[in-house]
């Protein structure tokens, strides 16, 4: 166990912290509530994992996540038949090239602005 990390009455971090995968019982990161069904809700953040990682090297190589109460947590909002047809038609939209009208079955990138073939039209014809 990182006793760098062990703050459990939040004096150091100003949270309870716990080393990465030694949070107590009762206590969740999202991600974990979501697989059993719940969602924090509107609770204020409970603790924190702290860990070492590469992935962060310009936070000093610290990485957290937030925990939240488990009896706390509320049911996920179930997706009713209107929210699936919104997210259809906005994923529609995002597929869809503005410069052709064409759903090309991925999503445009927006740092391109159409779909690949309409940017590469006038190149390939100019080098024919």
């Amino acid at each position: 166990m990182s006793a760098r990390f062990y703050d459990p009455e939040g004096k150091r971090y100003g949270l309870p912290t716990w080393p990465y995968r030694l949070a107590p019982d009762g206590y969740e990161t999202k991600e974990q509530l979501r697989r059993r069904g719940l969602a924090p809700g509107s609770q204020p953040v409970a603790g924190q994992l702290m860990w070492c990682s590469r992935k962060a090297q310009r936070k000093g190589g610290i990485r957290t996540a937030s925990l939240y109460r488990t009896e706390l947590a509320r049911p996920v909002n179930p997706m009713t038949p209107g929210r699936w047809r919104s997210h259809a038609a906005a994923m529609l939209a995002r597929r869809t090239c503005p410069e052709c009208g064409i759903d090309r079955g991925y999503v445009i990138p927006t740092s391109l602005g159409a779909c690949v073939p309409c940017l590469d039209g006038p190149a390939v014809a100019a080098a024919a």
